[in-house]
């Protein structure tokens, strides 16, 4: 069972000296880099252990935080790494991006392909699917404002991932890809995937509604 993050900080941390707590840091990233490997090298593997690997990694997160809170707490000076500023810096250029495109799909389902553009107060959604004639409306992205989308987006921390994800024992399968577009010079993102996934590419389906069993909500 995994606990709270106040809980990790009373176990844990609580009257460590920053060199202790820096070690304890150093520990729950060596985890979780584990984690993401293990989840990302086995992501056509269901899981079977509970707590599930994913709930670990996003436990040791919340972990990570609050032992990177205590640290500033007791005199220390963190120093974030090149993957933490990259994704701090993914974060920060969301305030700019103004579209979103998720491509998924294979040959047997077909492909669809969601839009979600940034308005100024909100998300409008277009969606395409190489199997429907049918052209879908414009529409509001519904039950997202704007400020709702692009904290989802950036809880997902696709910053950190890799920029393809092939398995080249798979031909046929799942496809995938996500182009951003921004605003001014930001340059766009392109990720994309066949068969291979980032480790928590479920939570990305989860959010953005898209049902794996390829029954789509007509829209």
């Amino acid at each position: 069972m995994m606990i709270s993050p106040e809980g990790y900080y009373e176990v844990n941390l609580k009257g460590k000296s920053p060199t202790e707590i820096l070690k304890e840091i150093r520990s729950l990233k060596r985890e979780i880099n584990q984690l993401k490997r293990y989840l990302e090298e086995h992501s056509l593997e269901p899981e079977e252990m509970f707590p599930t690997k994913l709930t670990r990694l996003k436990c040791n997160r919340e972990y990570l935080s609050r032992a990177i809170q205590a640290y500033a707490e007791a005199g220390g000076i963190y120093k974030p790494t090149k993957a933490e500023h990259k994704d701090q810096a993914f974060n920060e250029s969301l305030q700019h991006m103004k579209r979103f495109i998720f491509d998924y799909g294979g040959y047997f389902g077909g492909y669809e392909k969601r839009t979600y553009t940034i308005t100024d107060e909100k998300v409008l959604f277009d969606l395409e699917h190489s199997l429907y004639l049918k052209p879908s409306n414009h529409q509001v992205y519904e039950p997202f404002t704007k400020v709702e989308f692009l904290e989802g987006i950036a809880a997902l921390h696709i910053g950190e991932w890799k920029r393809s994800y092939i398995n080249p024992l798979v031909f046929d399968g799942t496809q995938w890809s996500i182009d951003i577009e921004y605003e001014g010079d930001h340059k766009p993102v392109h990720i994309d995937g066949s068969n291979a996934f980032p480790y928590n590419f479920d939570d990305l389906l989860e959010f953005l509604g898209v049902n794996e069993e390829g029954d789509e909500d007509e829209v």
